[in-house]
């Protein structure tokens, strides 16, 4: 099997999983059995976050890979009449929303359901022109109104529902590839260094609530206490509509990150050791807060030395997110000969 369609493989099935922020357990399950098959120890901590410990020499240092596992969504605030009303979890895309299929995930199991709104047939010329607001959006289950009661409550979870897909032979688009696919790049990095020496004891940590508080990273990094720490997310990828300086090309690798939330020695060894494997990538400069969770990393206990490994993908926070395959598994080879060449006694 190619190894992009290894990285397909487990990016559609990923996806496939609902994962809400503060609502992570259905991916965290699927994603324990993966990384128990990859490291020598599993454990989830009492946010949720996912450790999966890779031993390295005894008393080696401890490297931190970092990615969050929730992504954006919805959840019931009101019933009105049989149609749900809702707020959104992190930053979903509100002009995508419209049509959208979605799930409600319920105490008595998962309810299919769409995001509708009023046809533009009854609409005024003015209202036609205007985007939706929020206001004007509910979720329809098909039910009566007595069944909506019966089975939802306020404060029920809601996904988005997509399937993920190639397009072409190089790129894949779906719902949630922020931040699946770097928990796949994290999978693959993993599959590398079953063959691959390391004297550092290698921490994967699959993150919660990302989108909303970046409490996994701070809560995990706080355990793990990382003498070094990388985290991996997505970044955007340049399209029309968004200019040069907005986001990064694609097909190049991963981005690696430079800016104050960044170590320049990190930053500097990622880069020598694409430039060593003649790995390809891009870089990007982040001025300020980078959004991620390597913001948690570096400032948690006494400050952690933090790198950023980005892919550029795009459509963010819509169903419709796409990234490219390849820059995938260069951004796992990247990580993987990143870990195997750390010396013991390396200090950024």
């Amino acid at each position: 099997m190619a190894h992009d369609d290894t990285a397909f493989r487990l990016l559609a099935e990923l996806t496939g999983l609902s994962g809400v922020s503060g609502q992570e357990e259905p991916l965290r399950t699927a994603l324990r059995d993966h990384l128990a098959s990859r490291v020598d120890r599993v454990r989830t901590d009492a946010l949720g976050n996912l450790l999966g410990i890779k031993h390295g020499q005894p008393a080696g240092p401890r490297l931190l890979l970092a990615a969050h596992m929730d992504e954006i969504g919805l959840v019931v605030t009101q019933i009105e009449g049989g149609f749900l009303r809702f707020a959104r979890v992190g930053g979903a895309d509100l002009r995508v929303l419209p049509a959208q299929e979605v799930t409600v995930h319920t105490a008595q199991g998962d309810l299919p359901g769409v995001v509708a709104s009023r046809p533009p047939h009854v609409l005024g010329p003015e209202e036609r022109r205007r985007p939706f607001r929020q206001a004007q959006l509910f979720i329809d289950l098909g039910l009566e109104e007595a069944q909506v009661r019966e089975r939802v409550q306020v404060g029920d979870f809601v996904s988005l529902r997509q399937e993920t897909v190639r397009l072409g032979q190089a790129f894949a688009t779906g719902k949630a590839v922020d931040n699946r696919a770097s928990l796949v790049v994290l999978l693959r990095t993993l599959d590398h260094l079953q063959t691959m020496a390391h004297a550092w004891e290698v921490v994967a940590l699959a993150t919660v609530q990302e989108e909303i508080t970046l409490g996994g990273a701070y809560t995990g990094t706080y355990s793990v206490r990382p003498h070094v720490g990388i985290a991996l997310d997505v970044t955007f990828a340049r399209q029309p509509g968004v200019a040069d300086e907005e986001g990064v090309a694609w097909d190049r690798g991963p981005a690696i990150a430079l800016g104050p939330n960044i170590h320049p020695r990190v930053r500097e060894r990622l880069v020598e050791t694409a430039q060593r494997h003649e790995i390809p990538y891009v870089e990007e400069v982040l001025p300020g807060h980078s959004g991620t969770d390597a913001w948690a990393i570096q400032v948690t206990r006494s400050g952690v030395p933090t790198g950023l490994l980005s892919l550029p993908i795009r459509n963010m926070h819509t169903p419709g997110e796409t990234v490219c395959l390849r820059d995938m598994e260069r951004t796992a080879r990247l990580l993987a000969h990143f870990i195997a060449e750390l010396e013991p006694d390396w200090t950024p």
